[in-house]
C-alpha cells in the first residue's frame, strides 16, 4: 500500500505553517548557516545515500551537511522558513506536496535562472513541468517518480487458472473490467484470497489515469465531474463484487497476507518493490510484475530544490544536478529503489539486471515505459484539502459498510464547505 512509503497531507499543523510562511518578508541568511556550510535535507530513502556520501567528497567548496529529517518533511520544513531560521539550504519535497509549494514559490531559487532549461530534455516532459508554477519559475529539479503496475504471484494465479507470465496477465487483464472478472475467479478459486487490498487502491489509481484532478487552473471545483465518479463507482463496484479484502494497509495481516500469498495481486508503484521485499522477505521468486490495468499512473515522486537563503545557489546547482543525472538515478535506483526520471537511466546495465525477487524478471521493462505515458493532469495546491472528504467516505464505505449512494452526497455536502472556505468556486 503505498502509505506505508508515502504519507498522505495531514490538514491542521501543516495548513498553519503554510499560512505562517505565506506572510514571511524576505529577510538575510537565516540563523545556522555559514558561508561554507551547504545543509542538505531529505528523508530516509529519499535519494542514495552513497551518492550523497560521494557529493560531500567530490564538491569540496563547501561543507556539504545531509540531514535526513523524519516526521512530517514538509512541516518541519515550513515551519522552519516561517520562523527564517535553519533553513536548509537544498532541500528535497515530495511530489504530492509540489502543488502546494507553488503558492510559495518565492521562497525558492528560480532554478531556470540557473540554467535548467538546458537540461529539460534529458528528464520526463510530465514531471519536468510539475515543478513550475503558472508564474513560470522553476521551483525544484525531478528526483524520482512512481509509475503503477500489477505486482502478482504466478503460484497463486495458478491455482487460480489465471495467467502466470506478465505479458499474458497484462493482456488477459487489460481493464479494470477484465481485471475485476479475474479477482472474482482468484476468489471462487482459491477461497481466502483477494485480488485487491481495498477500496481506496481502485479509486486512487482510477484518478491518477484521468488527465483531471479536483480543482482545475481556474480554482473551480471538478471533483464532482464524470472522470471522479467514475473511479468511485470503480471502487464501489470492486466492494459489491467481494474482491476487496478486509485487511487494513500496513498492518500485521496484510503483511502476513502478502506473505502466504492470500494478497496475490497488488497495484502499486514502482518504489513499493522494496517495502514488499521488506515485508515479505519469504516470498522471494514467487511475485512477478504485469502492465498496470486501465493504463498507466503515477504515484509519489519527489524534488530537490534550492532555498532562497542559499548563498551559493550556483554551486547548490551543480551539486543537485550532479546527484540526479542519469548516472546517479539509476544508482538511486539500484540502492533507494527510486525510480528514475531521467529516461536514459532506462538502458543502463544495473537497471536491467534480472531481479531474483521477481523470479529473474527485468523490471524496468514494465516500469520504464508506464514512465513515459504518465498522463498529464493539473495539481491544484487545493487537490488534497478537497478531495479529502470524497476519500474519507470511501473508507467509510469500505471499513464500514456506509451506503454508497448516502456516501458520495455527504462527501459533496463537506467538499463544498471545505471549497466555499478556500475560495474555490
Amino acid at each position: 500500500m503505498p502509505l506505508s512509503r508515502r504519507g498522505l497531507l495531514r490538514a491542521g499543523g501543516l495548513g498553519a505553517a503554510a499560512a505562517a510562511l505565506a506572510g514571511t518578508p524576505a529577510c538575510s541568511v537565516p540563523t545556522g548557516s555559514t558561508g561554507r556550510q551547504m545543509t542538505l535535507w531529505y528523508w530516509t530513502s529519499g535519494l542514495s545515500d552513497k551518492v550523497v556520501g560521494e557529493a560531500r567528497r567530490k564538491f569540496t567548496a563547501v561543507d556539504l551537511r545531509p540531514v535526513q529529517i523524519g516526521g512530517y518533511f514538509r512541516s518541519k520544513l515550513l515551519t522552519n522558513m516561517a520562523g527564517r531560521a535553519y533553513v536548509p539550504d537544498i532541500t528535497g519535497l515530495k511530489g504530492e506536496d509540489m502543488a502546494s509549494y507553488h503558492a510559495n514559490a518565492d521562497q525558492f531559487m528560480d532554478l531556470r535562472a540557473l540554467g535548467a532549461d538546458a537540461l529539460a530534455d534529458r528528464y520526463l516532459p510530465w514531471k519536468w513541468r510539475e515543478c513550475i508554477t503558472s508564474q513560470g519559475r522553476m521551483i525544484g529539479f525531478p528526483i524520482d517518480v512512481g509509475p503503477t503496475a500489477h505486482y502478482y504471484r504466478p503460484d497463486v494465479f495458478e491455482r487460480a487458472g489465471l495467467p502466470t507470465e506478465p505479458d499474458d496477465v497484462a493482456a488477459q487483464m487489460s481493464s479494470w473490467d477484465t481485471y475485476f472478472a479475474a479477482g472474482r475467479r482468484l476468489r471462487k478459486k482459491v477461497p481466502g484470497a483477494s485480488m485487491i487490498l481495498g477500496m481506496t487502491d481502485v479509486f486512487q489509481y482510477a484518478i491518477g489515469q484521468s488527465t483531471e484532478r479536483f480543482v482545475d487552473k481556474d480554482k473551480h471545483f471538478i471533483g464532482d465531474g464524470e472522470h471522479v465518479r467514475h473511479a468511485w463507482d470503480l471502487a464501489v463496484r470492486a466492494k459489491r463484487m467481494g474482491i476487496t479484502s478486509h485487511l487494513r494497509p500496513g498492518s500485521p495481516d496484510q503483511t502476513a497476507a502478502l506473505a502466504k500469498g492470500r494478497l496475490p495481486s497488488q497495484l502499486n508503484p514502482s518504489w513499493w518493490s522494496a517495502d514488499l521485499k521488506l515485508s515479505a522477505p519469504g516470498s522471494k521468486g514467487k511475485w512477478r510484475v504485469a502492465r498496470m490495468p486501465g493504463g498507466p499512473a503515477n504515484y509519489g515522486g519527489s524534488f530537490l530544490a534550492i532555498t532562497k537563503y542559499c548563498r551559493k545557489p550556483e554551486q547548490a546547482f551543480e551539486i543537485i544536478t550532479w546527484l540526479l543525472d542519469a548516472d546517479n538515478q539509476t544508482r538511486g535506483f539500484t540502492d533507494a529503489g527510486l525510480f528514475p526520471s531521467t529516461p536514459a537511466s532506462y538502458t543502463h546495465k544495473a537497471m536491467r539486471a534480472p531481479d531474483p525477487f521477481f523470479g529473474g524478471q527485468v523490471t524496468v521493462d514494465v516500469f520504464g515505459p508506464a514512465a513515459e505515458k504518465i498522463p498529464v493532469a493539473y495539481n491544484s495546491p487545493y487537490d488534497v484539502a478537497v478531495s479529502q472528504p470524497i476519500r474519507d467516505e470511501i473508507v467509510n464505505i469500505n471499513d464500514l459498510g456506509k451506503d454508497p449512494d448516502d456516501a458520495w452526497r455527504d462527501a459533496m455536502s463537506k467538499v463544498r464547505r471545505i471549497a466555499d472556505h478556500l475560495g474555490v468556486s
